[in-house]
């Protein structure tokens, strides 16, 4: 089996849900899902932790992730992208570990509906479709060429995006999807040397709907805890 390195990142200070990332949920802390998700794939030998928080570590290790490094405040500010955040937390893996990882497959904390089961078989999609990276995403509610709007500087509203023949109905735009921030996974080269999430070669992996809720809110918060109460009743 190849080296697979899982990482989840972590902020601490999360403006739309305070504290959100060990926030309870139906009994746990939020992290503590993902962190549980990825030991039950099998898929990784460390389960690594980027965050700056003291709190959001000490849950984390709690749950049996690895926290041996604290994010530093520039790839914590508001201004810190993803991608760099995660390549980070990978090149200071591979020193910690002293090891070359194959392949890199982050978990976002925040979306605690995925199941087991998409870690597993986004994985062997990326890995049968020769990618070198992919994304998740769920069929999108609104289409671009069909009912998703902007408005320009002098005020003009249109279609994000313009057809040569209009669509008259929804189900005859091209098929668009939203990501939903679940899973991200890169072969080594790919996160180490590219700076766009989108490749010649992205591979997207489809989930449900009920599955690709990212926790952004205090109501998506208690979307998902309606979800899991209803999904743990049945």
């Amino acid at each position: 089996m190849s080296d697979i390195l899982c990482t989840i990142c972590a902020r601490g200070g999360s403006k739309g849900v305070k504290n959100k990332n060990i926030k309870a949920l139906c009994g746990k802390p939020l992290i503590a899902y993902t962190i549980e998700q990825a030991f039950a794939s099998g898929l990784f030998e460390h389960i690594v932790i980027s965050t700056d928080s003291d709190d959001i570590a000490k849950v984390a290790k709690q749950y049996g992730a690895e926290v041996f490094f604290k994010r530093s405040d520039e790839m914590a500010s508001d201004t810190a992208g993803k991608l760099d955040v995660i390549k980070d937390a990978f090149v200071r893996s591979e020193e910690y570990y002293n090891k070359t990882f194959d392949y890199l497959v982050d978990l976002d904390a925040t979306a605690p509906l995925r199941s087991v089961e998409d870690i597993k078989d986004s994985f062997k999609q990326f890995l049968d479709n020769h990618n070198d990276n992919l994304i998740t995403a769920m069929p999108s509610r609104r289409s671009p060429y069909f009912n998703l709007v902007e408005v320009d500087s002098v005020g003009k509203v249109s279609l994000s995006k313009q057809l040569d023949n209009s669509i008259v109905r929804r189900q005859d735009a091209p098929k668009s999807y939203d990501m939903n921030a679940s899973i991200y996974i890169w072969k080594r080269d790919s996160i180490l040397n590219e700076k766009t999430l989108f490749l010649e070669t992205t591979g997207l992996y489809v989930m449900p709907e009920e599955r690709s809720i990212d926790i952004d809110t205090e109501l998506d918060y208690k979307f998902v805890e309606f979800l899991m109460r209803e999904n743990n009743a049945k």
